[in-house]
């Protein structure tokens, strides 16, 4: 889509005189189109929007990490559906509990997808982490319970049957290359235990903390000071993958360890305010038990995608180990 062509577009969404100017924010993985930040003159409805755009790409573009191809290609392309279809059907649902983006508009032109989203950044939501203080981690953790126990037994139409990036079924081939031992061996039965919970969700899918946007007066309060974003994983499933995911991605491997208990306690004591007491104490010790099986199942997907990658620690080896020796002990 021509600069020219996209303005005129944004402008007329947003009933605006025109774009007073045009930020880069980042391109979007693999080279699949850009966000941008864009300024408004003359609306009554925001002074400035995102915009992400996500364009055609040849199939063959390689990214960061070498992976290519028509199974890689179409995983993404579905991706950007399954985030249009999010802000089109379910975002809405989201209050100051699990803060997300508004939704102004979503186009698709000339094989180009257009979402034009709130500027969480203009709202308040600013700051940009990749490290958080206690009360920062709390809040996150807080907005999963919120986002979790809000769909609780929901289908997810329209969203990936089973969210998450990193899901069995559509990763075939770094599940082809992983190493042959025994957590290859035990993958199926992890996704099929994961998959058979009894209580199931809707899931963020990449819920890492640099998906997190963070208030930038921040007062410790409560979880409006912290908003998320990048939906393309979003799908069903059980919570406590996406708290496995959270927690790996902006705590060391000691932290991991000493701070497991702690942590998982603050998202149940929240998920317990959000969901029918008459279930609550049967969803907390179901998703506590997989909470192991939803690190092993990252950890797979991780062996096989970057078998050096910095995230394959000790910590996580050991969720592997305890899980491949419930598994011996069913056997």
């Amino acid at each position: 889509m021509e600069d020219r062509q996209l303005k005129s577009l944004v402008c007329d969404i947003m009933q605006a005189e025109r774009v007073t100017e045009t930020e880069s924010i980042q391109s979007l993985w693999s080279g699949y189109g850009q966000i941008l930040r864009m300024g408004l003159k003359g609306s009554a409805v925001a002074s400035s929007v995102i915009v992400k755009q996500i364009a055609p790409v040849d199939v063959g573009i390689r990214n960061a990490r070498g992976w290519s191809g028509q199974v890689s290609h179409d995983r993404k392309r579905r991706s950007y559906q399954i985030e249009m279809n999010w802000y089109q059907t379910w975002s809405q649902c989201c209050g100051l509990g699990c803060r997300v983006p508004h939704c102004y508009r979503t186009e698709s032109v000339d094989g180009h997808q257009l979402f034009v989203l709130e500027d969480l950044d203009a709202s308040g939501y600013g700051r940009r982490l990749s490290r958080v203080n206690d009360r920062q981690l709390a809040a996150c953790l807080k907005w999963l319970a919120n986002f979790h126990g809000l769909f609780l037994n929901q289908t997810p139409g329209g969203l990936w049957p089973t969210g998450t990036y990193w899901h069995l079924q559509t990763r075939p081939e770094e599940f082809a290359v992983m190493a042959d031992g025994p957590l290859k061996q035990a993958a199926p039965a992890i996704d099929q235990r994961l998959s058979d919970c009894r209580f199931k969700t809707i899931v963020h899918g990449d819920a890492k903390v640099a998906n997190f946007c963070f208030g930038d007066h921040w007062d410790g309060s409560a979880g409006d000071q912290v908003a998320a974003v990048d939906f393309q994983y979003v799908g069903g499933g059980c919570g406590i993958k996406d708290v496995a995911y959270f927690l790996g991605s902006c705590l060391s491997d000691d932290e991991c360890q000493r701070r497991e208990q702690e942590c998982l306690g603050i998202y149940f004591d929240q998920l317990r305010r959000c969901v029918d007491p008459m279930i609550a104490t049967d969803l907390e010790q179901e998703w506590r038990t997989l909470f192991p099986w939803a690190w092993a199942d990252f950890h797979r997907f991780l062996c096989g995608w970057c078998a050096t990658h910095p995230k394959l620690t000790a910590y996580s080896g050991q969720m592997v180990d305890q899980v491949i020796a419930e598994l011996a002990a069913t056997d």
